[in-house]
Order: C-alpha cells, then structure tokens, then sequence
C-alpha cells in the first residue's frame, strides 16, 4: 500500500485527484474541493466563540474523518480533542497523533472493546460512553488486562430516542459503577441532542435544547451531591452550539459540520431568521464537477452521481450560480438543468452536497485550494474505518 503521506508515488487522474501546485483548473473531477480560506475562517471564528462562553470544543471526526483537518482544527481553533463514532475510527485519529479522542457511542463488541483498551498506548485520553451497567466490567476487565484506563461518560437520551439512559437514577447507578471499576474513570456526561439539529426553526430547536438542558442540569447536580463531579458535561452542534454555551450546564461542545457547512444545514435559521450560511458559516466544502455531456440543449451531464455524494438529506445545490440547477443523480450521472445554454462540455462545476459527513466518506482525497490554486491534497484517513 502506498504512503498516503508521500504523493510522488500517486498518479494523477488515476490514484490522486490533483497535486499541490497545480492550477484549480487541472483538478480531476469529480472530488472533494475545499477552499481553505474559509475553511480557516470557519474554524477560528469557532474557536474564538468557545473561548469567549468558557467552553471546550470538541470537534466531530465523524463528520471529515480526517487527520489533518482535526489538526487544524487544534492549531487554529483551539479544539481540545476529537469526537469518533467508532472505534476504528479513533485509533486512526489517536495513530495520526491526537491525544485526546472521545467514542461518543457505546462499545459492546468484545474484540472492540479489546482495541479500546489499547488506545492509551498510542498516548491518547481515551474516552467512551455508557449507557448500561452490564457494559461497566467488560470494559474495566479489558482496562486491567492492557494496564490502561478507559474514561467513561454516562450517556443521556436527551431527545435523539437512539442511546442512552432517560432517568437521573439511572445517570446515578452507572457513574457510581464506573466510578468503582478498575481501570475506570468517571468522567461526564454526554448529551447530544441530534435530533433537532436539522430544525429551521431557531425557536422550535432552542425548545428541545430546554428539555435537554433541565435533564442534564438535574443529572449532573445530584451526580455532585453524591460526591461525583464531572469533568466533561459534553454535547452541542452546529445547529444548537450557542444554547448549550449558554446554558450554565454544558462545559464542551460538539460541533463538527460547521466548519465545512453542507445543503441540509444551511436551511437552517438563525434567531434573525437568517439562513446560517448566509453570514454565520461559511460553505468549504464542495464536490467539483465536470460537464460530460450537454447533448440535450436544456440539460448539462455532469460526473458527479450518486456514486460521489450522499443524498439522504437531498439533491446538492449548485454554489454560486441561480441559471443552472441540480435535478437528478443516478450512479455515475448528475443532470443539470440548463435552460440558458450556459453551459459547455467540460465547464466546471461547484456543489454543496446535501449532508456533508457521508459524502466525505466515499472520497479517498480532499484537494485543499486556494487563490486558484491546489496548495495541499489530504487523504481522508478514517474513510472505511466503521468497525
């Protein structure tokens, strides 16, 4: 396998999309473009909103499961670690030398929990949830068989109705297992309500949020009465931040698509009932693609299909452009809707994808532009890693 780290070995058109160096215009198509100034600008400005409420961030992997790009994500916005989904996922991240990498999913599977255990020796934190008590010896018998220590926050349901306990005494009967367990620690809560992040209105989300924020605050007091403290009170995302920033409960956000922004989430509104990725994010993250075919006068064929996106949160909207439209996808095929003519074989093509996080992960590269042109190519390292 060849050094994803060492591109003179990589080909272009055949391994590798582009090499740094290149005009913008060389770019092969389609693949994943990132315009590093706003790229930039993105992840500062959240940084510095962190930093100004008192918070930690904690970025999301799962949403660009790249290395490089949590590396920036530290070095410009101050990030404190890593959130993974999966395990495999994390090592890649703690292997690319992240050292403080939260699972924030349960992990059940013996041989997962095996890896688990072992991340600590690749000087990572290592951190998971748990949101039942059977969970607690396996994960503290795996701990002391590695000579580690697993950091476990308890996991609330606070709305998403996926993981996660629903009851204060049910928070309270976990912490105090883990709390007792070899090679454990306790160290939170994680509270992430997903289920409203995708909700238009501000004032719809911000009703949710209050039902979180009551179940935390609830949790965590009595977690203090009892002698436990938590260090990580964890949760908050692109679409919530500024409700658990200002909750007086929260202690570390979440947040992973705001720094790249996708279709889905810039329908969104703001408390002014402004479309966020008109003014609070920035979009920096497309699918470049290329006209194949405008042998119809009214549509343009396109590259990018299916094969090289994710539509589940729907069709990609064409960035900077109102005369031309996005219709259709199949597997390798977009149709572009082009009643103008505009459009000639060949042209480029900018598309903001639906749902940024599953369309990063069917591309190998992300080709990082700026001024016209390719100043770095990155691999996405965890993109297969879903064990």
């Amino acid at each position: 396998m060849k050094d994803m780290s060492n591109l003179d070995d990589f080909e272009v058109g055949f391994d590798i999309p582009a090499k740094p160096g290149m005009d913008e215009s060389e770019i092969q198509t389609p693949c994943l473009v990132l315009d590093l100034d706003a790229l930039e600008r993105n992840i500062k400005k959240m940084g510095d909103y962190a930093k100004e409420h008192g918070m930690r961030h904690r970025t999301h992997g799962k949403m660009h499961k790249s290395v490089d790009v949590q590396k920036l994500q530290e070095k410009l916005g101050g990030a404190c670690g890593v959130c993974c989904q999966k395990v495999s996922e994390a090592e890649v991240f703690a292997r690319g030398g992240i050292k403080d990498v939260l699972v924030s999913n349960q992990v059940r599977d013996p041989a997962k929990i095996d890896r688990l255990a072992k991340l600590p020796k690749l000087g990572a934190r290592t951190i998971c949830c748990v949101d039942d008590l059977a969970n607690v010896d396996d994960l503290s018998a795996a701990a002391q068989k590695h000579g580690t220590e697993i950091e476990c926050l308890v996991e609330i349901d606070c709305g998403a109705g996926r993981c996660g306990v629903t009851t204060t005494p049910e928070v309270v009967e976990i912490a105090k297992a883990i709390d007792a367990a070899p090679g454990l620690k306790f160290t939170g809560i994680q509270a992430y309500q997903g289920a409203m992040q995708h909700l238009d209105s501000y004032d719809e989300r911000k009703e949710k949020i209050d039902i979180a924020v009551a179940m935390v605050k609830d949790a965590v007091d009595t977690l203090k009465a009892e002698g436990l403290e938590c260090d990580i009170v964890g949760g908050g995302g692109t679409g919530s931040y500024y409700f658990e920033s200002n909750s007086g409960v929260y202690n570390e956000l979440q947040c992973g698509s705001y720094a790249f922004m996708d279709a889905d989430y810039g329908r969104i509104l703001d408390k002014d009932g402004k479309r966020i990725d008109q003014g609070e994010w920035e979009n920096a993250f497309f699918i470049l693609t290329s006209v194949m075919s405008h042998a119809k006068a009214d549509k343009a064929i396109v590259d990018a299909g299916l094969k090289a996106q994710s539509v589940d949160s729907g069709l990609p909207v064409v960035f900077g452009r109102d005369d031309v439209e996005y219709i259709k996808c199949s597997d390798e095929h977009g149709v572009v809707k082009d009643p103008g003519g505009a459009l000639k074989v060949n042209d480029k093509l900018k598309l903001v994808p639906g749902h940024c996080d599953p369309t990063a992960n069917v591309h190998d590269w992300y080709v990082g532009v700026r001024n016209g042109k390719v100043e770095t190519v990155w691999p996405v390292s965890a993109r297969g890693h879903a064990y």
